[in-house]
């Protein structure tokens, strides 16, 4: 009988839900997806992800190549030296800082001889090294060395400028440090960046390998602190992530994923949020590559590499995320490539530094340490236009890109795009159904012909979108040899 209930019971669940489905054949597709329209408000959004795009006829997404911009600063004071690293660059108002390890020899990690050095920008371009007077090297203090004598955690410190609205004015800036040897990683704040206490002598986060930078940032998206970190995992180099409200009291590190994309070394990870997206965290991480050997031991003694750093080989990859604990690796290909010269093929160069920032009107830097392992370690720093790092891209030929539905707030569509001279892009607005709007249509649109970090989009009638603000609606482009890498509605 309780079987016989269960058969009558399981067939009227059954009717139940060919009922729903039938009934759904008369539901308009706007109320089914309703719950998968986006929500961007008046959000930049930038074409790193799949997150905006729903189809692509003809175009693609393209990670875009940096200029070479060349060495912009030289480690080559007697502190400093050849196994110089883990870089952060940091924008405080007018100026720019350059936090990085200085090291001349090669030693265990943690040693009492690593310390970190700054240098100091007005452009982010030409740097200075201020002589702080706080820590002695050698009988003198005559030098930039702004965090020292605090093994193991001058390994890999990682400071960062707090853009939380409540941070103390003692606590302007935060930054981790440590290795498994310290115990973890121990917490430190500072008033002004240059003078550094613990905020808890015990380290705050205790899981993971913390043998290179793990790095902390404050999400305004998210609001909360996060801290991306090193672990080892079957072997490889991964990333995990943990939070904490009060940079003290942290979660137990959770592992980040790749979407399905393989799993490769990476050794740095180098998350922040972007500064003109801040919902929207870019990762220049290095990716290793132990035993990939390019130089001989020929070669290695021609450029004065030290005998165990040229074994290996890496580069700078592109990565990002939206919280949570998944990356998007949409682009597998290098970032930063070696340069031409067996300098540039040995281990642990190539290795981005941690900080994206505007360096002129239309431009931003990313930078990358260079030489490791030999007397001429370097930085080297790489330009590209504000929102550039990928782009929606179609040849001569042309192609289309149509955006998943979306509501938005603002009166005008502006985006960051390019063109050549024979190039163009047209713009469609569509209801989510995919049907155009009268008054915004291909036909309607005024091709965006040049090269522009802003452009309003118009159609005949003007650029006025507001009546649309608030509803559904995808956007939908003809590109003809052209690059769209932002949009963002505006008031």
């Amino acid at each position: 009988m309780t079987s016989l209930k269960k058969k009558k019971s399981g067939g009227m669940v059954s009717l139940v839900y060919g009922i729903i489905a039938a009934l759904s054949l008369f539901v308009p597709a706007t109320l089914q997806a309703e719950d998968s329209v986006l929500e961007i408000g008046d959000k930049r959004e930038l074409f790193v992800d799949d997150y905006l795009i729903d189809t692509l006829d003809g175009a693609r997404q393209q990670l875009t190549r940096l200029r070479d911009e060349g060495p912009v600063l030289n480690f080559d004071n007697p502190w400093e030296g050849a196994f110089c690293g883990y870089v952060t660059i940091i924008k405080d108002g007018d100026e720019f800082r350059c936090y990085y390890r200085a090291l001349p020899d090669a030693g265990q990690d943690g040693n009492d001889a690593e310390a970190y050095a700054l240098a100091i920008s007005k452009d982010g371009i030409n740097w200075e090294k201020p002589s702080l007077g706080l820590y002695e090297y050698e009988g003198s203090k005559e030098n930039n060395i702004v965090f020292g004598h605090h093994a193991p955690e001058t390994h890999n410190f990682a400071p960062m400028l707090d853009s939380n609205p409540n941070a103390k004015p003692d606590e302007r800036y935060k930054a981790l440090g440590g290795t498994k040897r310290g115990g973890g990683l121990i917490a430190f704040k500072s008033p002004d960046g240059i003078h550094w206490t613990e905020m808890r002598e015990a380290p705050v986060i205790t899981q993971g390998a913390f043998d290179s930078q793990n790095v902390p940032m404050w999400s305004e998206t998210e609001q909360k602190y996060i801290c991306y970190l090193r672990v080892f995992v079957g072997g490889i180099r991964r990333i995990s992530r943990c939070e904490s409200d009060d940079f003290v009291n942290w979660t137990e590190p959770q592992l980040m994923e790749y979407k399905g994309k393989p799993v490769e070394h990476l050794y740095t990870n180098q998350t922040d949020a972007y500064f003109r997206a801040p919902h929207i965290y870019v990762a220049t991480p290095a990716r290793f590559f132990p035993g990939r050997q390019v130089l001989n031991e020929e070669q290695a003694n021609e450029i004065g590499v030290h005998p165990k750093y040229f074994k290996d080989i890496s580069d700078g990859v592109f990565m990002t995320t939206r919280g949570g604990y998944e990356y998007d690796r949409t682009f597998m290909e290098g970032f930063i490539r070696p340069g031409i010269g067996y300098q540039n093929w040995v281990s642990r160069t190539n290795y981005p530094a941690r900080g994206v920032i505007q360096t002129g009107e239309t431009e931003m830097s990313v930078y990358a340490n260079m030489n490791y392992g030999q007397a001429t370690a370097y930085l080297r720093r790489f330009s590209i236009r504000l929102d550039g790092f990928a782009s929606i891209h179609a040849d001569y030929d042309g192609g289309t890109a149509t955006t998943k539905p979306f509501t938005f707030q603002g009166n005008k569509l502006t985006f960051n795009f390019e063109t050549s001279a024979a190039g163009e892009i047209y713009t469609e607005l569509q209801d989510a159904d995919g049907n155009p709007i009268p008054g915004f249509t291909l036909a309607d649109s005024v091709p965006s012909i040049g090269n522009e970090i802003t452009r309003t989009v118009r159609w005949k009638s003007g650029t006025d979108v507001s009546s649309l603000a608030g509803k559904p609606v995808r956007l939908h482009f003809k590109l003809k040899d052209a690059d769209l890498y932002s949009i963002k509605f505006e008031q």
